[in-house]
């Protein structure tokens, strides 16, 4: 057999069939149509196989892992086409890493439970994702529990992911505090709100939630998304203290258009309970 031509495998059938004998010749079509696990990529095989997976339906994700050590750190990307993909993060020596993951947006993305050992005092590890511009932001490690199997960060749409996950030192130990969020909503649009903080941020909602932010910097930040191309109302969510009925903030969501990240302009300080009220804008 010529080196340059490949025997179909079609024909490499019709050596093996029931009472055949294949020759020596034949057997060694056999072996040279496998690739041996010894066997060097030549410069022409690298170049094909990038150009498939670039004509397959793929998308990055990168990663920025420091000073963790040998410690990984598990996620887990689904989609409606493709079994779950369970991907170990782990340190990438001061350089983003990259990989391919393949199948049909949108990605859901969660986390698996997280190691959290190799920590000195006061150091704690810091976990942020980015999906699509929308941050997780967690603490975890020493006195602060570990990031658990499940935590969402989003759905991925193919825009951009990134995640980073690395050690720092703070000059004291810090503790979760928790906030009562009441969600009420009285108009007819799709309205999510999400919440940051000092080290602390949750993906979007439309739902009662209890934060589990970090005494250090206590103060809470609002955002807001909401589709209004078809309404042709303005709306504003107002923030409260609850405790105190205290107006606190509002954010407003402009008519006729796709509201993203619409942030409430102010914050609440050292505040436990709190009812954001979403409503349409009276006429002044």
């Amino acid at each position: 057999m010529e080196k340059s031509k490949l025997t179909t495998r079609e024909e490499l059938k019709t050596y093996y069939k029931t009472g055949k004998y294949p020759t020596q010749t034949q057997f060694a079509e056999l072996i040279d149509s496998l690739r041996h696990k010894d066997d060097a990529f030549s410069h022409r095989d690298i170049v094909n196989i990038a150009n498939r997976l670039e004509a397959l339906d793929s998308r990055d994700i990168q990663y920025y892992i420091y000073d963790v050590g040998d410690q990984k750190f598990p996620i887990v990307i689904s989609s409606q086409d493709a079994e779950d993909l369970v991907i170990e993060l782990m340190d990438t020596t001061n350089s983003t890493g990259k990989l391919k993951i393949f199948g049909k947006t949108p990605f859901s993305i969660k986390t698996k439970e997280f190691p959290a050992e190799g920590l000195g005092t006061n150091e704690y590890y810091r976990f942020i994702s980015y999906i699509d511009s929308v941050s997780v932001n967690r603490m975890f490690g020493n006195n602060l529990p570990t990031i658990p199997e499940g935590l969402e960060l989003g759905t991925y749409k193919g825009v951009d992911f990134f995640c980073n996950i690395r050690k720092i030192e703070v000059d004291r130990q810090i503790n979760i505090v928790n906030t009562n969020i009441k969600f009420v909503n009285k108009t007819e649009a799709a309205i999510q709100y999400r919440i940051e903080a000092d080290y602390w941020a949750n993906g979007y909602t439309a739902k009662d939630i209890i934060t589990d932010h970090y005494d250090i910097g206590d103060s809470l930040y609002f955002y807001f998304t909401a589709d209004l191309q078809k309404i042709d109302r303005n709306i504003e969510c107002k923030i409260y203290n609850a405790d105190i009925d205290q107006f606190l903030m509002t954010a407003t969501l402009l008519a006729g258009q796709d509201n993203k990240e619409v942030g409430g302009n102010g914050e609440a300080k050292q505040t436990r309970n709190i009812r954001i009220e979403c409503d349409y804008q009276q006429n002044t």
